[in-house]
């Protein structure tokens, strides 16, 4: 089992590497929820995550016989660019199989930190059966993404990080995919301050730690499907699961539409990018997803910045839909002149804001002297869009709420 002092060691091994990243209390979130919340913003960490931790210390630690023969991993991204900038500092050639889909920036990244990147696999698993099959006939070593004692040590830095910025915390909440960081921030922390509450938080479409608890055994899913590609693994680490069964006080989920909450909420409130797996603490957070009491002080892991804009425009709109800002709708019309304008009467005394109209005669859907209209308007909240729907009926207007 991973012991406190591993961690200690690690951080000597990453200092040079990482950063100690800033824990920032944060007024806004403190107040919609009456805690006492600071982020850990280890998105603003070398390469944009926190996975540089725990890649340095393993590569550290190599013989010169296996730097000499080079590094392999599979990674779906954050470990990709970590792998890549440690082994190059040291010297070390690296080759990373990254899954088929996997983020274009950050396959991008990967290169440019000096890896030659292998795109294989539909998710994290099938990457790491290529990864092996190279680690074998090129007896290159296996740098895994989070089932490797080195590398927890190197992730547990932060846990150091937290108590030194934040004596009196009472909560640290962490993401957890394969279980690496969850293992070694919690053995950090509770070897020195038992009494903190360490909570983990899967997304629901990636949940085998939650599962596996239950069950008291390790569980492998037999598919993932989330926003949060960065805690994308069907299965828990051999490793890290005993460390969670003794150290995690409890694993609770949140849905994907709830992580596009809490990231639009970083973005717009706090002015901070994070990817799916960086906002699943907060979400758990803002959306009670365990219970905590006022007052208390609670340090939300924000892992990792690294996501792809196209993936950011459409997390933001669904973030956006779930607050009620942003709404489409179909209605139709009479295909006659002062049709639309009687429609946009509604829209004017609500101070509904539009983005754009689409104007279709041709529709099937429709009768021959109809004509079907899709709107997309920028609204100001939940009860906002109530009531102008509930207008638009009273009105006679048939609405499909399209988003």
């Amino acid at each position: 089992m991973l012991q406190l002092d591993d961690v200690l060691e690690a951080r000597e091994r990453v200092r040079e590497t990482s950063r100690h990243t800033p824990l920032e209390h944060s007024h806004t979130y403190s107040s919609m929820t009456g805690a006492d919340i600071h982020l850990k913003l280890e998105n603003f960490q070398r390469t944009g995550s926190f996975k540089i931790r725990g890649a340095t210390n393993r590569i550290a630690t190599l013989s010169e016989a296996q730097k000499d023969a080079g590094v392999v991993t599979a990674s779906a991204g954050n470990h990709a660019q970590g792998v890549a900038l440690a082994a190059t500092r040291s010297g070390v050639d690296s080759k990373i199989v990254m899954p088929e889909h996997a983020p274009i920036s950050k396959v991008k990244a990967t290169k440019n930190y000096g890896a030659e990147v292998v795109l294989s696999g539909q998710d994290y698993n099938e990457a790491a059966e290529r990864a092996h099959e190279i680690e074998r006939a090129e007896d290159r070593t296996y740098v895994h993404a989070f089932d490797d004692e080195y590398v927890m040590a190197g992730q547990g830095t932060i846990g150091l990080e937290i108590l030194e910025d934040c004596p009196d915390v009472d909560t640290v909440v962490v993401p957890i995919g394969g279980g690496g960081l969850i293992s070694g921030i919690a053995t950090a922390i509770k070897e020195q301050k038992p009494e903190t509450r360490i909570i983990g938080v899967q997304a629901e479409g990636a949940s085998s730690v939650a599962k596996s608890l239950e069950k008291g055994e390790r569980i492998a899913l037999d598919g993932v499907d989330t926003i949060a590609d960065g805690i994308a693994t069907r299965s828990v680490g051999e490793q890290t699961f005993p460390h969670i069964q003794e150290y995690v006080d409890e694993v609770v989920t949140v849905s994907d539409p709830e992580i596009a909450v809490a990231l639009v909420y970083l973005l717009e409130r706090s002015k901070t990018v994070v990817e799916g797996a960086g906002a699943v603490p907060l979400a758990a957070v803002l959306f009670e997803k365990f219970q905590y009491d006022a007052d208390e002080t609670i340090v939300a892991a924000l892992c990792g910045g690294n996501i792809d804009l196209n993936t950011l425009t459409n997390v933001i709109v669904r973030g956006l839909v779930e607050t009620g800002r942003y709404l489409k709708i179909r209605t139709v019309l009479k295909d006659r002149p002062g049709a639309l304008e009687d429609l946009l009467d509604v829209f004017t005394a609500h101070q509904a804001n539009i983005y754009a109209i689409h104007h279709d005669r041709t529709s099937r859907d429709v009768e021959m002297n109809d004509t079907e209209v899709e709107i997309e308007l920028e609204m100001r909240g939940p009860d906002h869009v109530d009531n102008f729907l509930a207008d638009l009926r009273d009105a006679g207007y048939p609405v499909d709420v399209l988003a």
